[in-house]
This record gives C-alpha cells, sequence and structure tokens, in this order.
C-alpha cells in the first residue's frame, strides 16, 4: 500500500461545534462541511488534515459506531508556550500543565468539546540519557 494522505476521524454527536473548536483554536479551515461530516486542512500547512464525523452516520459499520476516546492527538509547534498562553487565555481546560520532558518535549495537553485530548508539542534536546535512544535523523536539537 502506497497511502497518499493519512488524518484521524473524530466520531462524535457535535459535529459542528466540534469543527468549530478546531477551527477556532487550531488554525483548520473546512475544505468539504454537511451537517454529519466536515473535512478540516490547516490554513498553516496543507498537510496537515483532521475530519469530523457524525459518529452514529450510516457509512460506519454498525460495530464501530460511536465517539472519540482512548485519543490523544498531537499538535507540533514552533512555540508550544507560545500557544499554551494563548490556549489558556482563550479558556481552554488545561489538562496538564506546560512543562519539559526529558525525553525531549516541552509541551501541555488541553481538550476539545469531546474530551479528545490534544497534546501541543515543541521538540527540545533530550537527555542525554534519551538522547541515546533516538535514531541520528530523528534525534531533536
Amino acid at each position: 500500500m502506497k497511502p497518499t494522505q493519512y488524518y484521524p476521524v473524530l466520531m462524535t454527536d457535535r459535529v459542528a461545534e466540534t469543527a468549530a473548536f478546531y477551527r477556532a483554536h487550531f488554525g483548520f479551515a473546512p475544505l468539504f462541511e454537511v451537517d454529519w461530516y466536515v473535512h478540516l486542512q490547516s490554513t498553516a500547512d496543507a498537510s496537515v488534515n483532521l475530519a469530523i464525523l457524525q459518529g452514529d452516520h450510516e457509512t460506519i459499520p454498525e460495530e464501530g459506531r460511536g465517539r472519540a476516546a482512548g485519543l490523544l492527538l498531537n499538535f507540533e509547534v514552533a512555540d508550544a508556550a507560545a500557544e499554551y498562553e494563548r490556549l489558556k487565555g482563550a479558556g481552554l481546560p488545561i489538562k496538564l500543565a506546560l512543562r519539559d520532558e526529558p525525553f525531549g518535549q516541552r509541551h501541555f495537553i488541553t481538550a476539545d468539546p469531546n474530551g479528545v485530548l490534544i497534546d501541543v508539542v515543541t521538540p527540545i534536546p533530550p537527555s542525554e540519557e534519551f538522547a541515546a535512544l533516538y535514531a541520528d535523523e530523528a534525534r531533536p536539537d
């Protein structure tokens, strides 16, 4: 298989509210929009896409219907500290306050209207212990 695109699809019973959340706070714009499905694309990077789907829509097999759960979306950004201040100021819930991790991340966690966790991350140099675990081409500088 040679994928031509990859993006998560969040199933919810709050399609419009969820799409509005990602548009307002994460810079997405709709490419396609009906009442049961919205395909969003980042206004900063066309390769970053996200879709919102009515969880009980007929196109989903019955055993797979529901809503997003047990999911963590990562958004890698240039400055997690600035995004933390912006999103905290916008009233988003902060589930994990901004902090630096020895494995090479400065990050915080918020949540969307469905409770889906969103980890906003900036790569930082890892500790010596963790640096040795990275492939050379993947190690944050």
